[in-house]
């Protein structure tokens, strides 16, 4: 009597095809979360980052406020720059409860209670850099108390404003 060779039952390849694609999918998982972990940074306002109960020195952080136009100085030979920021809430329903963000940008710019921070960045100053713009740092908190800021992007609700234009002519049929 001949043997024949034995093939793998279908429920055989079943199993293994499931077992390699849960592998698979561990494997995925696994590397998202990392990466994930590996690049998120705090979000704190001016006022959260003054009141923590933790020390943040030297930590990768990214900080949102309102520029102070008064504080801003531009060192042309050692190319430094130097700014202000102050304390602005993130929550959307408070900002449109105080009158939108350009409201809350002006109450934070000239409000001296508010919480600030001073900020040194190594570069040239980004061209937006103005009085009440909203600006969003990337960087570390110095020992010293200083945000040494690495990436400066800046947001003015003004120059965004929705305007009608007084131009506008309705056809009449």
């Amino acid at each position: 009597m001949t043997s024949s060779p034995s093939q793998p039952s279908p429920s055989t390849n079943r199993t293994k095809f499931i077992v390699v694609g849960v592998m698979l999918l561990a494997a995925v998982g696994f590397m998202v979360i990392s990466a994930t972990r590996a690049t998120a940074q705090f979000f704190l306002t001016v006022g959260e980052l003054q009141q923590a109960n933790r020390d943040y020195t030297g930590e990768n952080l990214r900080v949102s406020g309102a520029v102070i136009g008064g504080s801003i100085r531009y060192d042309s030979d050692t190319h430094t720059l130097h700014f202000t920021i102050a304390n602005i809430p993130t929550d959307e329903d408070e900002i449109n409860a105080q009158g939108g963000l350009e409201a809350v940008l002006h109450q934070a710019a000239t409000d001296p209670e508010a919480a600030r921070l001073e900020v040194v960045y190594s570069g040239a100053p980004p061209d937006m850099l103005k009085e009440e713009a909203q600006a969003i740092l990337t960087g570390s908190l110095q020992a010293d108390g200083t945000f040494l800021a690495e990436e400066i992007l800046l947001k003015c609700p003004s120059k965004y404003e929705e305007v009608l234009p007084e131009q506008v002519v309705t056809a009449e049929p």
